[in-house]
């Protein structure tokens, strides 16, 4: 159950963030890419787990890089770290002990992951959100 959830929020969320007009920020998809990669680390924070926090941090550290250069470059490399992270999400348990994560956690995540990466790709091919930054220019 937790996949189709993943996937009505993540459709919701982008609906009311296209409705409302947050989404016209360029800072917003990056901003949730951040949380996302976050929350692996609260897990191992929450599991009790110093080995599973430095290597869920590493990790973490990867997609805050993808999420900062998508924002001064092109949210399309934004689409690609919400789709990786969601792939991630698929194998998470089979690479990284973090004994905090929630079993139903990866599906849920990885469905709202590919989810929200699609939306933002059909925002940006329509123009909705500006893929790239007026200082990338």
């Amino acid at each position: 159950m937790e996949v189709p959830i993943g996937i009505i929020l993540a459709i919701a969320a982008g609906l009311m963030l296209t409705w409302s007009g947050m989404d016209r920020e360029r800072a917003l998809y990056p901003t949730l890419m951040i949380v996302i990669a976050s929350y692996y680390v609260l897990f191992a924070v929450l599991g009790n787990s110093q080995q599973s926090q430095w290597v869920e941090s590493l990790v973490f550290l990867v997609f805050l890089g993808a999420a900062i250069a998508g924002f001064r470059s092109s949210l399309w490399l934004v689409v690609l770290a919400l789709a990786a992270h969601g792939a991630f999400d698929l194998v998470h348990g089979l690479v990284i002990d973090n004994p905090g994560v929630p079993g139903w956690w990866p599906g849920f995540c990885a469905a709202y992951d590919v989810a929200a990466a699609i939306y933002l790709g059909c925002m940006l091919r329509r123009g909705r959100v500006a893929a790239k930054s007026l200082a990338a220019n």
